[in-house]
């Protein structure tokens, strides 16, 4: 019943995840995946849904979240401590049913869980607030550790695949993407991604987007996420699972457009971007995606044979 709900969850919200999951995942873990990946769809709409303009309404919502998050930390506490929770509603049983499937010895999935909750919790927390650097930087990291964790869990879990600082780049790269990409549409909605002491030292607000020292700003952001996608890149081409490296070059395809986007508009952000011809976008994605496939090939093609570095599924 909780796979059926599920892959409903993660059709309706992405049809990339549906088909990556689908025809990428090992086949074992198929159901686990949507699982996975429609319970914090889920939790993340329950937090993300709109407030009202009224003073003690909002107050009263902002309770109301952070009274729901914190019951599903509690519920993920649980579960990871063997505890069958009771009295749980159809959606926080597919948490349930992940954990209790799961090889205990596995802990790429608990990473993901973890580091999902942290990022859940920090969009509460963060919310109508201007937040630092540093939080920033954690945020990107706890994202980046449970979407790259996920991965290996779920795609060619137990092959050999490397364990060094570049492990978590493609993702950090691509989430700097993610963010810049919805920085109008999440000012609405009281979520800023530009640092604090970005705001304060320039004297600017976080719905100035067009002023020279928020597009200084954003530019400096699109050379880290590139520089931080080509290293995900060559992590990608020493992964032992060819399933994997075509999944983790389509998630990166999914934001790398958008660096092309962001240059021709001056660095300038616009206020929403799904009035890119959606046609020419999937089209290019495809091509990143293939040629980058192809390069990671001929790239192991040329180089001399190492002995593979085992992942062990430690966080």
């Amino acid at each position: 019943m909780s796979s059926n709900l599920a892959s409903a969850i993660t059709r309706r919200a992405s049809k990339q995840t549906y088909y990556t999951i689908r025809f990428l995942v090992d086949r074992p873990r198929r159901d686990d995946a949507y699982r996975a990946y429609a319970y914090f769809r889920w939790v993340d709409d329950v937090l993300d849904a709109e407030s009202t303009s009224d003073s003690a309404t909002c107050d009263r919502e902002r309770v109301e979240r952070r009274s729901f998050l914190d019951r599903q930390m509690s519920l993920l506490d649980e579960c990871l401590w063997g505890v069958v929770p009771r009295g749980v509603n159809a959606q926080e049983a597919m948490l349930v049913e992940l954990v209790r499937r799961t090889d205990p010895v596995d802990a790429s999935l608990e990473a993901y869980l973890r580091n999902m909750m942290l990022v859940m919790d920090f969009d509460v927390r963060r919310r109508s607030r201007l937040v630092s650097e540093f939080e920033l930087d954690q945020y990107t990291r706890w994202l980046a550790v449970a979407v790259t964790e996920a991965m290996h869990h779920f795609i060619g879990n137990g092959t050999a695949a490397p364990r060094d600082e570049t492990r978590y780049r493609a993702v950090a790269g691509a989430h700097i993407l993610h963010m810049l990409r919805d920085t109008a549409a999440d000012v609405r909605a009281g979520y800023f991604n530009v640092p604090r002491e970005r705001l304060e030292r320039f004297s600017i607000g976080p719905g100035d987007l067009h002023c020279d020292a928020y597009r200084s700003w954003v530019a400096a952001r699109v050379e880290l996420a590139r520089a931080d996608l080509e290293a995900g890149r060559g992590y990608y081409g020493r992964v032992q699972s060819s399933r994997h490296r075509l999944a983790g070059l389509a998630y990166m395809a999914r934001f790398e457009w958008l660096i092309d986007q962001l240059e021709r508009d001056d660095f300038r952000l616009r206020p929403r971007y799904d009035d890119v011809p959606r046609l020419s976008t999937a089209l290019r994605m495809s091509w990143l995606t293939i040629a980058g496939f192809a390069g990671l090939r001929r790239a192991r093609d040329r180089a001399p044979r190492e002995a593979p570095v085992h992942d062990e599924g430690r966080a």
